[in-house]
């Protein structure tokens, strides 16, 4: 992997490739879920290969492409989430706080099965800190020590996050398992 750094660095159109393919699908999954647009997801992405090409020249020789990436990722996806909070006259369609009530995107039809559709909504309904960390360590595969480098947490922190996480997704799971859940939703 600093191999492809070192011929970033160095303008390798080819390198440039390798890093999309490598990395295109996670990104834009780590992206999808963190937003709940699979629109903006498309366009922080962009955005984020384009830092990719504009500053590839001076990463640091030990760089690890995709913490780096994912930071990067975060970082743009924060700062519109506080654009949009500053934006008063469209407070109304921010789509942070809660995931559709009747989910029709191309993404939530995606979702074959109920457990999946589920896990989705429970992921989806996580406060963004908690969130994130379970996309990027469960669902990307980053180490607890990747993760807190692309948070900026400790690792301890992570491990804490991820716990809680998880703990919150398992009691949502199972309150809508209970007896009754249906019919209280209705």
């Amino acid at each position: 992997m600093l191999d492809l750094v070192a011929r970033l660095k160095a303008g390798e159109a080819a390198a440039f490739d390798e890093a999309y393919a490598r990395h295109h699908a996670r990104l834009f999954g780590f992206l999808a879920r963190l937003t709940g647009r699979r629109d903006l997801a498309h366009d922080l992405m962009q955005e984020t290969w384009m830092r990719l090409a504009t500053h590839a020249a001076d990463l640091p020789d030990d760089t690890q492409l995709g913490a780096w990436l994912f930071t990067v990722a975060r970082n743009l996806s924060l700062s519109f989430q506080r654009w949009r909070i500053l934006d008063g006259d469209k407070l109304a369609v921010l789509r942070w706080v809660a995931p559709p009530a009747n989910p029709t995107s191309p993404l939530d039809l995606a979702s074959a099965s109920e457990l999946e559709r589920r896990l989705e909504m429970a992921l989806a309904a996580l406060p963004a800190r908690y969130r994130e960390v379970i996309l990027l360590v469960a669902m990307e595969g980053l180490t607890p020590q990747e993760a807190a480098g692309v948070l900026r947490i400790s690792p301890e922190a992570v491990r804490q996050r991820l716990l809680r996480a998880r703990g919150m997704i398992e009691r949502r799971l199972a309150d809508e398992s209970a007896p009754g859940a249906r019919e209280s939703e209705r």
